[in-house]
């Protein structure tokens, strides 16, 4: 794929730009969730040796695989049109068995964590486990890739570009990650935990480097290469055997580009496959325990994959590669560390509290001037719309760093920011004002979800955004600080809970770049995420009660989709569904690809959550046996219509062959499902002629 041209692409909030054109629409709620199987025997009273219960596990989070607005770079042009590899969420249940306390970490191939998922999730464990698992004890995070399906939040803002609500993608994101913690905690078994550290120098960039050098010098002085190097490593066992690793590292998951319209975890769900599947021999659709390796993001707001600064660039030009060497440097970094990590002890705990940031006064304490200051009700400043140039430039005619926004879109939008709106959120050009709009209707979050958790040594403070490097180490020392514990042993977990866009140093939104203009409450967002981390902290280090706050509604209600459905499907003429339209050659050599094309029906009829639309088949004793799926690195469904009358389309699969593929005879195989006039769905398979590999 070629990098993205600014003529195609849109920032984050480009979408904002409709907001005032919203209109009436209908508005449906999403069908209810389907509860999980039956409560889990605890396993607290193993005999084996171990100071907590660990377990894993892990499930498809993957959603609708064609004409599905991408989350992420927000442009209208990115609709999703098949699999490159599938998303997947990684859960770890975590409980010391002194005091019975447990926590609940989640990690998932998704862009962002929204409001609306967290309250999805922790309803459906609150009907199945009663109050053992609820908000305070379960951190859900995102590795923040752009290439999945999005309308997944409850917030207008993040859902437009997307048409709207999309329930099914919806509920495959909380089913699967229900999943995770469903064989999770059936997994729980007594174990260990130990905690490595070490630094990563050649993933990640600087993208906001002007932003960044406004810093005080000692602050900068914590980056001498304007990077966050750091990488930690939690290592699980289960008795005597390895069970997992959560390796956090800073960078964005952005080394595929806009152009890209196949469903992909990016470099960190690389990172996870290669280490799963390659390393440990984990056969995702066995459904069976095994090795779960996530690869969660920190403070990673002005941290760039694209080490060249553009798009699809760095350390290659093809932004597939790129994943893949950028996702394997941090698995090789990953595992070094592993390999030294050092048991650790301690017990697990968390706190949660709900704070409204548009309301928040901040002491002098934790301000530059040392005065004290306010927040503001949320503003989209005129740089938003510029994107970051480095992963994906915007709208033409915005740039970084503007102060003053373009007056015809502002005449356009016909939304005035009220003075003192303006005033608060000096220097920024404020172009949309959402938190004032959100009194009407959702369209930012105005009440995050700030939570710590602690499991042994390590303490994470789940940030609903993204926070740049500075920004995520002032929260730390603030946390470290509170907590009486080495900085090290304190990460920003950036994009958990809640989604509420950047949040950067003071002097970083003062140069007004993507990442400030994108700093919703205004100059003072960090400060206040400071303090009020501080009492979340205090809470924690003092095992006392702590003032949650209201929680924000639950906004299902008021969903809206300008997204139609299949109507139909229909097979080419003189052909059945599965039916091959393009054979495979006879013969192939390793290195080489196989491209088997089938007559098919719409992926949104069945997204098979938990399955694949593909196998690659070996005839092993006269028996054919599956060797890889649409979750594997190197195949590839892609989905195309070849006439929207008659809802006649295809199905493209590709095989790039490896060089440790072992000879002999193969097929490929397409699973699929088709939708008459009637609305029934009814499945079907086809299967290529037989071709060898030598």
């Amino acid at each position: 794929m070629s990098p993205p041209t600014a003529r195609r692409s849109r920032s984050r909030l480009a979408v904002l730009a409709l907001v005032a054109a919203l209109g009436a629409a209908s508005f449906t709620a999403p069908p209810p969730a389907v509860a999980s199987g039956a409560v889990a025997a605890d396993a607290a009273d193993a005999a084996d040796d171990g100071d907590y219960l660990v377990g894993r596990g892990i499930a498809d989070v993957t959603g609708e695989a064609a004409e599905t607005g991408m989350m992420g770079y927000s442009s209208f042009d990115q609709k999703t049109s098949g699999i490159h590899q599938r998303q997947r969420s990684r859960a770890f249940v975590v409980a010391d068995r002194s005091t019975g306390k447990r926590v609940v970490y989640v990690n998932a191939d998704l862009a962002m964590i929204f409001q609306s998922v967290q309250q999805g999730v922790i309803s459906r464990l609150k009907e199945r486990y009663g109050s053992l698992y609820g908000d305070e004890n379960v951190l859900l995070s995102a590795t923040h890739t752009h290439s999945g399906p999005g309308g997944y939040s409850h917030n207008v803002a993040y859902n437009l570009s997307v048409l709207g609500f999309q329930s099914a993608t919806y509920r495959a994101i909380v089913d699967g990650i229900v999943e995770s913690v469903v064989k999770a905690h059936d997994d729980l078994r007594p174990g260990t935990i130990s905690l490595g550290t070490g630094t990563l120098t050649n993933a990640s960039v600087n993208r906001s480097r002007t932003a960044f050098d406004r810093n005080p010098a000692a602050d900068r002085a914590a980056f001498p290469g304007g990077i966050d190097p750091a990488m930690t490593v939690l290592r699980f066992r289960q008795g005597d055997k390895d069970a997992g690793a959560i390796s956090w590292f800073a960078t964005h998951n952005t080394s595929i580009t806009n152009e890209n319209t196949l469903i992909s975890p990016d470099n960190k769900g690389y990172a996870s496959y290669a280490w799963e599947h390659d390393l440990e021999g984990v056969r995702y659709l066995d459904n069976t325990p095994g090795f779960v390796a996530a690869f969660p993001n920190t403070n990673a707001g002005d941290m760039s994959p694209n080490l060249n600064l553009k798009p699809g660039s760095g350390p290659t030009e093809d932004e597939f590669e790129n994943a893949r060497v950028i996702g394997e440097r941090q698995l090789d970094k990953a595992r070094e560390i592993y390999q030294d990590a050092k048991p650790i002890s301690g017990g697990v705990d968390s706190r949660l509290a709900y704070v409204d940031m548009e309301n928040v006064t901040v002491d002098g304490a934790y301000t530059p001037d040392g005065k004290e200051h306010r927040t503001c009700p949320a503003v989209v400043g005129a740089s938003t719309l510029a994107g970051s140039v480095e992963d994906g430039p915007a709208i033409p005619g915005f740039e970084e760093g503007m102060r003053t926004p373009v007056a015809s879109i502002i005449e356009a939008l016909q939304i005035d920011t009220p003075a003192w709106l303006a005033t608060c959120q000096y220097p920024k050009a404020s172009l949309i004002p959402t938190g004032l709009l959100s009194n009407l209707y959702p369209v930012t979050p105005k009440i995050l979800p700030l939570q710590i958790m602690k499991i042994g040594e390590l303490h994470l403070v789940a940030g609903p955004g993204e926070f740049t490097i500075t920004a995520g180490l002032r929260v730390r020392r603030t946390v470290a600080e509170q907590l009486g514990v080495p900085l090290d042993r304190v990460l920003l977990q950036g994009y958990a809970n809640s989604y509420s866009q950047y949040a950067t140093t003071p002097e970083e939104y003062d140069s007004q770049q993507y990442e400030g203009g994108s700093t919703l409450y205004g100059r003072y967002t960090l400060p206040a995420y400071q303090q009020e981390y501080a009492r979340v902290a205090e809470s924690l280090r003092e095992g006392t009660a702590l003032d949650r706050g209201t929680a924000p509604p639950d906004e299902s209600g008021r969903q809206f989709s300008f997204q139609t459905g299949v109507v139909y499907d229909n097979p080419p003429p003189s052909s059945a569904f599965g039916a091959v339209l393009t054979p495979p050659d006879a013969s192939y050599t390793r290195g080489r690809t196989a491209t088997v094309e089938f007559a098919t029906g719409h992926p949104k009829n069945n997204l098979r959550r938990g399955g694949t639309f593909l196998e690659v088949q070996r005839l092993v004793d006269g028996k054919w046996e599956r060797v890889l799926d649409d979750g594997d690195w190197r195949t590839t469904y892609r989905w195309t219509r070849l006439n929207g009358l008659t809802g006649t389309s295809k199905a493209t699969i590709t095989w790039d062959i490896g060089a440790d593929t072992a000879p002999g005879s193969y097929r490929i195989v397409h699973h699929g499902d088709s939708k008459n006039l009637f609305g029934k769905i009814t499945p079907f398979t086809g299967a290529s002629p037989t071709f060898t590999v030598s």
